[in-house]
């Protein structure tokens, strides 16, 4: 192990200090669940009508009843057409009364809303008839800057460290989110989300790649599920929030200011020793590790620091190994394919949340609650299942439930949202699988790359959910189709993958097979054959992980 690794453990795995590592993720958290679905509740579906004021200028005493039978046709339903009126004429008021108006067009004044409704997106920037897209390409433009921030900043913090890139990212999502709530036109509110999206990248990454470097190996995953279920409580907090404040300007600004609670904390928030050490700066290396391990009423011997040595560069494998490895091919395809699918389906589902008919209010609470057991059921089905059986069954349930939702009727409402939370329950059970899996799968020189690559995918598949999300224009049905067809193949292919539970992790890329599978619900009876990656008899806690 190297100089910085032995200094860790002495420092302590998950003491106070760690402790407050991750207490100081929380607000992150919270404040990334708002940005992740806020806009849901920013468009919510409102009567409208072409503004037909026109009239009023050569009647000027008509009634608004008067004046709607006059300039708007009605639909097969007998209601008036939300998106067509009248065409606009130079006759005086006797000749239309006389002769009427026959001639249709698309509104070409703007649309009339309820005067009682609270200031939203829609009404605001009129997202309605044929700009009601403008919705779903809105939303997928802000997941488009979660994978332009993840391309951006992940280099960045390599360059100059993981806590300025904390300051910057903070600082972009609190600038930029309250300035949404100030923006003019929806084209500047789009670019703004797309900045918030880059940010909430920057957050979420460097924050997990500082709490992976301060954290032992056996307290990382509490960590990580302490920050999925932030992410869950988060999503609740958000419909409260939204249903208290219906003005959505003023909720932007209610969830954007949160992130700024972070900066008091900034001076607690600590560089990484590792990183420090590997770019040479061995004196604030020192600092930053005596202060954890006071932090944790611990002593770090004088000798063991001196022992502190720049790390020589581990060199790493290749990109092009993931593709001209014959089994890591299979790895790199598969589970990026499963990681494709299963944003995919979460997203669908998550996005979906105005249309399932009960109110959106206490779907999105169900959909937030129900993540918190669905990430710690995930403990117990590893270890008791192994990860292919958990990966594979939980992708085909999730994609199973949204294609029974495509023949619930519409007036089945409580129905089709019992099943959407089902739904949400397996895709984020199949998340945080997804994530032991794949970092289980790559041996340790291509594991970033590996686990990159498959969180390119996802970022894709977040991307296209909202736009998939437009062919309901054609049939009510076809989104969840699409949604769920996707999981259930995702899930078929993942029984190609290898076991990995209780396996010892590969270091490089070889050329033989996978670890064998170890794990005792699994498959016991074959730790005989186990392979071990090189160095796995060494004391490395990059080659003997254990996730859960």
């Amino acid at each position: 192990m190297s100089g910085v690794g032995e200094i860790l453990k002495a420092v302590g795995d998950f003491g106070r200090f760690q402790k407050c590592l991750v207490l100081l993720s929380v607000i992150p958290c919270l404040s990334v669940a708002f940005h992740q679905f806020c806009q849901l509740f920013m468009v919510v579906e409102v009567p409208h009508r072409c503004d037909t004021s026109w009239i009023l200028a050569v009647g000027p005493n008509l009634t608004e009843e008067e004046q709607l039978n006059l300039t708007l046709p009605r639909g097969p339903d007998g209601h008036f057409e939300q998106c067509s009126m009248f065409s606009p004429v130079d006759w005086d008021l006797d000749s239309i009364l006389a002769y009427g108006l026959n001639h249709t067009e698309k509104c070409s004044s703007g649309w009339v809303y309820p005067s009682e409704q609270p200031p939203s997106l829609l009404t605001e920037f009129d997202l309605v008839c044929d700009r009601k897209d403008l919705n779903d390409i809105a939303q997928a433009i802000y997941m488009a800057g979660l994978l332009l921030g993840s391309m951006i900043f992940g280099p960045l913090s390599d360059r100059i460290g993981r806590r300025p890139v904390i300051l910057i990212s903070v600082f972009l999502q609190g600038l930029f989110g309250l300035g949404i709530a100030f923006v003019p036109h929806f084209y500047v509110y789009m670019a703004f989300r797309c900045v918030v999206g880059a940010s909430v990248s920057g957050i979420t990454m460097t924050l997990l790649a500082l709490a992976t470097e301060w954290i032992g190996v056996s307290s990382r995953p509490n960590a990580v599920l302490t920050s999925h279920c932030c992410f869950a409580i988060g999503q609740m907090i958000l419909a409260g929030l939204s249903y208290g404040i219906r003005n959505w300007r003023l909720l932007e600004i209610a969830g954007s200011a949160l992130i700024f609670a972070f900066f008091f904390c900034m001076g607690v928030l600590p560089e990484s020793a590792r990183w420090l050490v590997t770019k040479g700066r061995i004196e604030e290396a020192k600092k930053v590790l005596q202060k954890a391990a006071a932090t944790n009423k611990r002593s770090l011997p004088p000798e063991l620091l001196e022992q502190l040595k720049p790390e020589k560069e581990v060199k790493s494998g290749s990109f092009l190994d993931l593709f001209q490895k014959k089994h890591l091919l299979k790895v790199t395809l598969i589970m990026s394919c499963a990681w494709f699918v299963n944003s995919f389906v979460y997203y669908g589902l998550s996005l979906n949340v105005t249309n399932f008919g009960l109110d959106i209010y206490l779907t999105q609470l169900a959909f937030g609650a129900v993540e918190i057991p669905a990430r710690f059921a995930c403990i117990f089905t590893l270890q008791r299942f192994g990860r292919r059986k958990t990966q594979a069954v939980l992708l085909v349930l999730s994609g199973l439930v949204c294609l029974i939702i495509t023949g619930i009727p519409e007036d089945q409402p409580v129905a089709t949202t019992v099943l959407a939370t089902i739904g949400k329950f397996a895709a984020s059970a199949s998340f945080s699988t997804s994530y032991v899996y794949a970092a289980e799968l790559f041996p340790t020189v291509v594991r970033q790359t590996g686990v990159g690559l498959c969180s390119v995918s996802a970022r894709v598949a977040g991307i296209l959910a909202p736009l998939v999300r437009l062919l309901g224009q054609h049939h009510r049905a076809i989104p969840m189709a699409v949604f769920g067809s996707a999981p259930v193949l995702g899930g078929l292919l993942c029984i190609l993958l290898p076991e990995t539970c209780g396996t010892d992790l590969a270091d490089d890329t070889g050329d033989g097979h996978p670890p064998a599978q170890v794990c005792e619900n699994a498959t016991s009876s074959s730790q005989n054959g186990q392979v071990k990656g090189k160095g796995a008899d060494q004391d490395n806690e990059s080659t003997k992980t254990t996730y859960f």
